[in-house]
């Protein structure tokens, strides 16, 4: 059975396997399609693409932004979009900065609960500029102050927790219009994690319809069967493309595997060709 993958993450982010080895894994679980979607960066691309040419992989290249609205974080995917574009990489590395700018505080607020733990810990464990949360998490974890990933952002690094520092985002037409002006499609991610406590999840979509939204992220490997019907027949409504992925990160997210997501995510690959088709791909 062929697989279809959308929504990967590699060492270039804040994923633990080089493109290199997300690509061997895909090829372990039969994925024919891919997609990098590193966070805020595209260098993952290229050496993904060397890697799957043996194995007859098409590897798509993406990307995924962040982006808030209200009291939401919108995770904005885009595919196809012409990666070596120079107005993209010139923003995306803006984009980049405003990390930069925060995880130095998210250091100093966890150095005043008593951890030993510095900046250039975070940045040497990552070796990449698109340095996050994930990175610091890795490192509390390699130290022994917690046990996971999920620990971590439980105890010190999500909203509300007492190293959280809130970072600077474009809004998601930002994110969207940055996408399309590089020739992608813009598609909104796991629609599960969208907060709207004050604006129905159709009628957000409704709106980010008219900014320019593409589609949206039905398979993912922690949507349960209710809400991947819930969400393919809100796509269906209002016209918007149909994708999926396993959010494939590695050691941050263990449970989660390429392809396979925990292990009944299954996303159709009949999908590629609507996608292709928007993105004027034939």
């Amino acid at each position: 059975m062929s697989r279809l993958d959308l929504h990967l993450h590699t060492t270039h982010s804040d994923g633990s396997c080089t493109p290199t080895e997300v690509v061997n894994l895909a090829h372990q679980a039969g994925v024919t399609a891919l997609a990098i979607t590193d966070h805020d960066i595209v260098t993952g691309i290229a050496e993904a693409m060397t890697a799957g040419q043996p194995y007859g992989i098409e590897i798509i290249p993406g990307v995924e932004i962040s982006s808030s609205t209200g009291n939401s974080e919108l995770h904005i995917l885009g595919y196809f979009l012409d990666w070596q574009d120079s107005d993209l990489l010139a923003r995306l590395t803006t984009l980049r900065d405003s990390r930069h700018r925060r995880n130095p505080l998210i250091i100093e607020r966890l150095q005043t609960l008593g951890i030993e733990i510095t900046y250039d810990e975070v940045r040497t464990l990552a070796e990449t500029e698109s340095i996050g949360r994930p990175h610091i998490a890795r490192v509390l974890m390699n130290k022994g102050v917690v046990t996971s990933a999920k620990e971590a952002f439980d105890r010190f690094l999500a909203e509300g927790k007492p190293a959280h520092v809130p970072r600077e985002l474009p809004t998601p037409s930002e994110a969207i219009q940055l996408i399309k002006a590089a020739g992608g499609i813009a598609v909104l991610a796991h629609p599960t994690w969208v907060r709207t406590t004050d604006q129905p999840l159709r009628d957000l979509l409704q709106r980010l319809r008219t900014d320019g939204l593409d589609g949206v992220e039905v398979y993912y490997s922690t949507h349960n069967p209710r809400q991947t019907r819930e969400y393919l027949s809100l796509a269906q409504q209002l016209g918007l493309l149909v994708t999926g992925g396993s959010d494939f990160h590695g050691l941050t997210k263990p449970d989660i595997d390429v392809g396979i997501g925990k292990g009944t995510l299954h996303i159709p690959t009949s999908l590629l060709p609507k996608m292709k088709e928007a993105a004027g791909r034939h």
